[in-house]
């Protein structure tokens, strides 16, 4: 009986899925490179692995392509200028964790339930704001989901109908009986 064992050196970094010692190899080898991120109009962002690996569409991406040097993720759903606000998103967040987000939201002030950076980073026009919430939910980042989401619950939080339909320039479809119908048979969710 002939055993032939072969000696890898340890990784720098504990294996994270506790199952062997090789794939943390590879895994270190991936996350010290870069990936290109190719944006709806075809612009290309090299952004490192560890940050654009905060997106779950990416790291599933990223596992399915790995033969390339630098591989290269289309995103066809997310615009170039939206992209460079997700990818500022993730490096600062690499950097600094945001905090959890209290639900219900305690305070109409984004700056009261996060921290300043991640307040001022959703102080943006609507459209812009909606945008980074169909490109957090295209690309699962769970955090910037939750940042935008809460910025317009935030802007909805303790305002009438009429106050939310003005906000997000909502016109109103019902005629002033439907209204009262509406009104009448959900009198219940007011009172409480």
């Amino acid at each position: 009986l002939l055993i032939r064992l072969t000696f890898r050196p340890r990784p720098a970094v504990r294996c994270t899925c506790r199952r062997c010692r090789s794939c943390c190899i590879i895994k270190m080898d991936v996350e010290e490179g870069k990936v290109n991120l190719i944006s709806k109009e075809g612009d290309s962002f090299p952004v490192p692995v560890a940050v654009a690996s905060m997106s779950e569409l990416v790291k599933s991406m990223m596992d399915e392509d790995n033969e390339d040097d630098t591989p290269e993720i289309p995103l066809p759903n997310v615009k170039a200028d939206v992209l460079k606000k997700v990818i500022e998103f993730c490096e600062h967040h690499k950097e600094e964790p945001m905090t959890e987000i209290e639900k219900p939201l305690k305070s109409q002030q984004m700056s009261e339930v996060v921290q300043k950076w991640y307040a001022d980073f959703v102080n943006v026009e609507q459209v812009l704001l909606f945008e980074l919430i169909l490109a957090a939910n295209y690309m699962d980042i769970k955090p910037l989901l939750d940042l935008t989401c809460a910025t317009v619950a935030s802007m909805i939080k303790g305002k009438t109908p009429e106050e939310i339909r003005t906000t997000f320039n909502i016109s109103n479809d019902f005629s002033p009986e439907e209204e009262a119908q509406v009104r009448e048979e959900n009198k219940w969710c007011e009172e409480a």
